[in-house]
């Protein structure tokens, strides 16, 4: 037997809502109070439940749609059951009651609405399609939010709480959709859309911008010496054809001050409780491309040479480039180098790269003058500024200066990257 299903009453005040999500396809088993459908309204998300089960034979409705009360939404199969005439009167009045119950502003406490991960697995978390459509989208873990519905399921106003907790402590916002502006009122403008890349790189910089509270130690580095150096292993290497620049200098030398300052080359623990120090060193490399900014990763960075490291980024690089990285390759640093040094500026604060704490912003060398007190004389150098940007949660200022200093100091002994 084929059964019609139609939009119910929705409550008191509510003649339409917009479609946010279709649970079911045609073909589907349905199971009885199963929901089918998620609408969204000025007034509240609510699910669409089957009141028989059977096969969806016809889907009548799309995402998007507004819809009213007593319209078609699908055909199903119920081989021969009978639709119910009486809606359970309680459950009806309990679902009005909720549609229709007003918000109320309170205080909320984060430990009210957050549960201890370790109290719960992904097979026990009870939330609607959208509540889990929304928790997406803000990327917001549910394992760890305290359900209050019925079997701890985990409702529209426990997300909102959560949000309203985090934001307390925090002092953040989540920001709502801008008003759109008609730009072209003013004069002539043109239209580019942002690349997946870009999209991306943004979500993850405003997340790491908004969650990590961010400081940043500026220094410079004599590399005067450095440089003769580098010169000379270019030159040797002219007819391999293998590009020496100083970026696998400067990776070489953050590995030394790396092991010398842990904290610097580690992740907090999930729970925030304890620091991961890893005895690792995979240091991530900003690359710009046409599409946007990427950042492989070059493992093992303690156990190459500069003129290996230097093959592995001439591969890297133009890899990132032609967009032919994969993923494995994009996973794993525990420390990032951005090097603007080839294009201009004199200092700029990168964003840490999370779970990452630390991250290295270099800009362009300059030959500058630089007084000798024993001679009382000056010199021309080369000196190359650069910054430290540090998750001040795990790094303060002391060990940052002393970072930076270390690693000015070695920039400027060659010996530490000539092969012994």
């Amino acid at each position: 037997m084929i059964q019609e299903i139609l939009l119910p009453d929705l409550g008191e005040g509510i003649d339409n809502a917009e479609v946010s999500e279709i649970s079911v396809s045609v073909g589907d088993k349905v199971g009885l109070n199963e929901t089918v459908l998620v609408l969204e309204s000025d007034k509240a998300s609510m699910e669409i439940p089957l009141e028989i089960p059977g096969v969806i034979k016809e889907v009548l409705v799309n995402v998007g749609d507004e819809i009213k009360t007593g319209q078609l939404l699908f055909k199903i199969e119920t081989k021969g059951l009978k639709k119910k005439t009486k809606p359970n009167q309680s459950k009806e009045a309990k679902q009005k009651q909720e549609i229709n119950e007003p918000k109320k502003e309170q205080k909320v406490s984060i430990n009210d609405v957050v549960l201890n991960k370790t109290n719960r697995d992904h097979a026990n978390v009870f939330a609607s399609p959208g509540v889990r459509r929304l928790a997406r989208e803000l990327n917001i873990n549910l394992l760890i939010i305290n359900g209050t519905g019925d079997k701890g399921r985990i409702t529209k106003l426990d997300l909102h709480g959560y949000i309203k907790a985090q934001m307390s402590l925090t002092g953040g916002v989540y920001s709502k959709d801008k008003a759109e502006v008609d730009f072209s009122k003013w004069g002539n403008v043109e239209v580019q859309k942002l690349t997946k890349i870009k999209k991306i790189t943004g979500k993850r910089l405003q997340e790491a911008w908004q969650i990590i509270p961010h400081v940043t130690q500026y220094d410079e580095a004599d590399i005067t010496e450095l440089d003769i150096y580098r010169r000379e292993l270019k030159k040797a290497h002219i007819e391999s054809g293998t590009k020496i620049t100083f970026l696998p200098f400067l990776m070489k030398g953050c590995v030394h001050v790396l092991k010398k300052f842990s904290q610097f080359n580690s992740s907090l623990s999930h729970n925030e409780n304890n620091l991961i120090i890893k005895q690792y060193f995979h240091i991530g490399i900003a690359v710009d491309t046409k599409a946007g900014l990427v950042v492989p990763v070059i493992k093992d960075v303690d156990k190459k040479t500069i003129v290996g490291l230097s093959k592995e980024l001439m591969d890297i690089s133009s890899r990132a480039k032609t967009k032919a990285l994969n993923p494995e390759e994009m996973k794993g640093g525990t420390f990032t180098i951005s090097s603007l040094g080839g294009i201009g500026g004199t200092g700029f604060s990168p964003i840490v790269n999370p779970p990452e704490v630390a991250i290295m912003g270099v800009s362009k060398s300059q030959l500058k003058p630089v007084y000798y007190k024993e001679t009382q004389s000056f010199a021309p150098k080369l000196i190359m500024p650069f910054s430290i940007s540090y998750d001040h949660r795990v790094i303060d200022g002391a060990a940052a200066a002393r970072f930076t200093s270390t690693f000015s100091s070695i920039l400027s002994d060659v010996s530490f990257f000539k092969e012994k």
